[in-house]
């Protein structure tokens, strides 16, 4: 763990996961949703798909975020120089890491090729997961 971001500039968050195709991308739809330009939000993977999960594009598109125009992204060293806080979701020792960065692993289920029914509750921890994080960069109780 390290020091919150300076409250003069806008923190940055970068999610990621194996394949950049679900989890990660989840996670960029909600921070985006709930925080628009107040937190800068990235998401890379370490082995990324051709493309996302059609069904975590199925489960976000119930709740009114938008991912189908995302595409998976390889995760850079640069990316997550350039992140306050880094939130890895399964891609173990294959995440760079630097001093000075906040690092969280979040344990949850990877949606590839499960249906809508198993990939809801997934969602639905994201969704929580993501609504502290804003609340805590955003300096909110």
């Amino acid at each position: 763990m390290s020091e919150q971001p300076s409250p003069a500039r806008t923190p940055s968050v970068l999610f990621v996961c194996v394949h950049n195709a679900g989890r990660s991308q989840m996670a960029a739809g909600y921070l985006r949703h709930l925080a628009g330009d107040r937190i800068e939000v990235r998401s890379a993977g370490s082995v990324p798909a051709e493309a996302i999960n059609p069904v975590a594009v199925a489960a976000m598109a119930e709740e009114g975020v938008d991912i189908v125009g995302e595409q998976p992204k390889v995760l850079t060293t640069e990316a997550v120089q350039a992140s306050d806080v880094v939130i890895t979701m399964g891609c173990g020792d294959t995440c760079p890491i630097f001093p000075g960065k906040r690092y969280e692993d979040w344990q949850l289920d990877d949606p590839a090729g499960q249906g809508l029914e198993a990939v809801r509750p997934i969602r639905d921890d994201i969704r929580a997961r993501v609504g502290s994080l804003v609340d805590e960069l955003l300096g909110r109780p």
